[in-house]
């Protein structure tokens, strides 16, 4: 296969991509909001997901982003170690962020964290992000997930005492939750990631709360238990959709984990805003792809 060919063709499934990812909310989400909005006791709270509804309406009839915030672009990457040329992997995904801003168009979010300094195109130093794992099999596959700034800014790292064990997990999430308050958009999916050390701890919790459908179960029986307990617990604090009261705070809680080490029990909090954007494209050794949700 000619590198040029399969540049093209990761670049092409790329903008596709991104751009279904910020127009259109996947079916699970939107599945979540509606059961949301039936189950909801809280006036208030109802007109907030109707308005959050008839915006992911709007956003598919204009063919428009739902969010004026279009966020950083992450890739979680999944690569054959049977595909073609890993080589060209990183110039095309870099590429189509810089296209899809201004034929979508995204709005411009990376800054120089010490100047200010804003490219125009979002891209930056280290921006877009790529998370690569390498897989059996000749075929590339990634996910798009453009990440905003409001729910990111109320992540969370804890290091309670390992001794403390289920019950200091279950006190930082509530924590995290009571003090974000409004400000990541409820309502939310929490992710939440234990072990590993610092930054695995985040990581695990960003995949989690960005990647894993909702609706899903988790694998880990004591795992699924404790997510059904927090997702009462969370909805039982009276935030709401959008912070103005009722029981529409989390749409879900998603957990994952790392073996630690025994002086440490790192958890990471990560949230994802209602607008939960992501899109997965398939690539094959050939250069055809597909893009779905």
């Amino acid at each position: 296969m000619n590198n040029r060919i399969l540049e093209e063709a990761i670049e092409k499934a790329a903008i596709e991509a991104i751009a279904k990812a910020v127009i259109y909310i996947p079916p699970d989400v939107k599945k979540a909001l509606i059961e949301a909005f039936n189950n909801e006791v809280s006036e208030a709270s109802r007109l907030q997901i109707k308005a959050i509804l008839k915006n992911i309406e709007l956003a598919e009839k204009m063919k428009m982003p739902l969010c004026q915030d279009t966020g950083i672009i992450m890739y979680y990457v999944r690569v054959g170690y049977e595909f073609p040329s890993f080589k060209v992997i990183e110039k095309s995904l870099v590429n189509a962020v810089k296209i899809a801003t201004n034929t979508i168009p995204l709005r411009p979010n990376t800054v120089h964290p010490f100047t200010g300094e804003n490219p125009g195109n979002n891209i930056g130093r280290y921006i877009p992000y790529i998370n690569i794992e390498f897989i059996d099999g000749d075929e590339l596959e990634f996910t798009v997930v453009p990440k905003g700034g409001g729910s990111e800014y109320v992540s969370v790292l804890k290091m309670p005492p390992p001794g403390e064990g289920v019950r200091a997990i279950k006190k930082a999430v509530v924590d995290a939750v009571l003090r974000a308050g409004s400000i990541p958009c409820p309502p939310t999916v929490v992710g939440v990631g234990i072990g590993g050390g610092s930054d695995i701890a985040l990581h695990l919790a960003k995949k989690a709360a960005c990647l894993r459908k909702l609706g899903s179960s988790n694998p880990d029986p004591v795992l699924d238990k404790l997510e059904k307990e927090l997702y009462e617990a969370l909805n039982e604090l009276g935030i709401g959709a959008m912070g103005v009261g009722g029981r529409s705070t989390v749409l879900a809680v998603h957990i994952d984990y790392a073996h630690r080490h025994p002086a440490t029990l790192p958890i990471g909090i990560v949230f994802q805003c209602w607008a939960i954007r992501r899109a997965t494209a398939r690539i094959s050794r050939d250069g055809s792809f597909k893009v779905f949700q």
